[in-house]
């Protein structure tokens, strides 16, 4: 399902309970120097990343001054993050005009909070131009934290170059049937350099039907919840999107890929290590 860009009012875009993605929260939150914002999510643990922007986070009294270091855009610096536990009460208070995401996943254990800084970021890069597949991922809440969170998953990833595809060779992961596959939601915000460009979502709900396609803007929001689901940029121009992942019953994501494509695996650089670093 595409969202399309829109003033959200500091209203969460994906709420908790979703009928679509009901593993999934997300929220962007937009305010001034000066200016603050509390938040509960009853049932989910969430992770603050700014956008842009600098804040000081506040977890139930435990305080972290000084999140983010972006200022034009994404792509102006790397993200840090903070933990925020399930149904815990967390204040963001922007010391510098921001955009923050917070992203969320379903869970039923209360964790530590913490923050991820950039010597915390885990960096991985796979394709190539030849393939037109050429990523870069940074997970904010990856492999690292394993043992700190529950079931949320948490990246940025970046197209390298201009045009190309991404999320390829098509996987799906909407059924828990271990170990070929697990069940996570999924939710995606993109970006766009310049922010007029544009790219597609493909979701193809069965092999060999054909299935949707959502033409993407700055600002998109797109929910996965079962299917194949790769998308692409527009010639010219660089992507970037925010993803959120929350499992059923693991954190750890298994991908299911396409039978058609699964032999590309072997012909695109860095590409099992890089499904790797979603477990």
């Amino acid at each position: 399902m595409h969202i399309a860009p829109h003033d959200n009012k500091n209203v969460p875009i994906v709420d908790a309970d979703d009928p679509t993605v009901p593993l999934n929260y997300f929220n962007i939150v937009k305010l001034k120097a000066g200016e603050a914002f509390e938040y509960q999510v009853p049932g989910y643990e969430t992770c603050i990343v700014p956008a842009t922007g600098t804040v000081d986070v506040s977890v139930e009294g435990v305080e972290f001054k000084a999140l983010g270091n972006r200022t034009a855009d994404v792509w102006d610096g790397e993200p840090e993050g903070v933990y925020v536990p399930v149904g815990a009460k967390a204040t963001i208070v922007a010391t510098r005009d921001t955009e923050t995401f917070i992203a969320g996943a379903k869970y039923d254990k209360v964790l530590d909070p913490f923050d991820v800084r950039v010597a915390g970021i885990d960096k991985v890069q796979y394709g190539s131009d030849d393939t037109k597949t050429h990523r870069k991922i940074k997970h904010i809440l990856g492999q690292k934290q394993n043992g700190k969170v529950g079931r949320l998953l948490v990246s940025e990833l970046f197209t390298v170059g201009q045009g190309g595809w991404s999320g390829f060779p098509a996987h799906k992961h909407d059924t828990d049937n271990l170990p070929h596959e697990t069940r996570h939601d999924e939710t995606y915000n993109f970006r766009f350099r310049p922010n007029h460009g544009s790219g597609v979502q493909i979701l193809q709900r069965e092999e060999g039907k054909p299935g949707d396609a959502y033409q993407l803007m700055d600002g998109s929001t797109i929910m996965i919840d079962k299917g194949y689901h790769p998308c692409a940029v527009m010639p010219g121009y660089e992507m970037y999107y925010f993803t959120i992942l929350g499992g059923l019953s693991q954190r750890s994501l298994v991908q299911y890929f396409q039978p058609t494509h699964a032999y590309q695996i072997e012909t695109i650089p860095g590409i099992k290590d890089m499904v790797a670093k979603f477990k």
